[in-house]
């Protein structure tokens, strides 16, 4: 999921349990012009970080451990990642969203295209 700087949801994309979180992390920040881009180490590849810098923005994203060479970031911007955390949080009240009742993905990707929506309001 991709939010604003207040928490508002602007991309959600669905992938499997077991996918790694970089496999969609292009496609979460194409199109935007963010100053800063905020990630978990999940999101820590070169082409991910390669995309960010040719959108002319910072990543603030922590290396992953067992990256060869570890590289900074600025610590105190990455504690605002937690607006992203806050977001699931919200979305979680839904009691349908917390526990996936539905059968299929479509379905339940369109009740969180929903409760994304009445976030915003």
């Amino acid at each position: 999921m991709c939010v604003d700087a207040l928490g508002r949801p602007l991309r959600l994309l669905l992938t499997g349990g077991q996918r790694n979180d970089c496999t969609k992390g292009l496609e979460l920040i194409d199109g935007f012009r963010p100053s800063h881009v905020l990630a978990d180490k999940g999101y820590d590849s070169q082409e991910i970080l390669d995309a960010i810098a040719a959108m002319e923005a910072v990543a603030v994203i922590p290396p992953r451990s067992n990256r060869k060479q570890q590289r900074d970031y600025d610590k105190e911007i990455y504690k605002r990642r937690n607006v992203v955390e806050r977001t699931f949080n919200k979305l979680k009240h839904w009691r349908r969203l917390a526990t996936r009742y539905d059968p299929k993905a479509c379905y339940y990707l369109s009740f969180v295209y929903l409760a994304a929506a009445i976030l915003w309001m």
